[in-house]
């Protein structure tokens, strides 16, 4: 049994390489999108939220956040993927000598690593910076009901 399954489950461990290494430039190219419409929130939308519904603007934020949430988790786990998976034939190589496979094993890995953290790091800094900015917002919109309710019970 032990001679099937093992190298079943390398080959298929070595298919998940290519879809890992795509799946991290997806959610790289995801995290510096999310930049541009984080600026534009912050600079843009909720500098009007008075213009705005409640429920448009907690829709919105709960959307985004949660997309930001979803970068922040899953990049790192991508790249622990990319690193973790090229190592196992490097140090195959290693043992039978052959630094050149071992060189790039330990490139892809760095790599894979690497891209995975940036994309997690920005992820989670937006994630931060958008429940702050939705928090003022709501409380913004919150205390002009209020000043709005007061004026009309006068």
């Amino acid at each position: 049994m032990g001679n099937i399954v093992l190298p079943l489950m390398h080959d298929l461990v070595a298919l998940l390489l290519y879809p890992v290494a795509i799946g991290l430039i997806l959610l790289v190219a995801m995290a510096v999108f999310e930049i541009g419409t984080a600026l534009g929130e912050r600079y843009g939308a909720l500098k009007h939220v008075a213009l705005l519904e409640k429920s448009q603007v907690e829709a919105q934020g709960r959307k985004r956040i949660e997309r930001a949430d979803m970068i922040a988790r899953i990049a790192p786990m991508f790249g622990l993927m990319g690193t973790l998976i090229p190592l196992g034939p490097g140090l195959a190589a290693l043992g039978q000598g052959n630094l050149t496979i071992l060189t790039e094993a330990i490139t892809i890995a760095f790599d894979t690593t690497v891209l995975g953290l940036l994309a997690g790091a920005i992820g989670f800094v937006l994630g931060r910076f958008r429940r702050r900015w939705y928090d003022t917002a709501m409380d913004k919109l919150e205390a002009l009901e209020t000043k709005s309710q007061e004026g009309n019970s006068r």
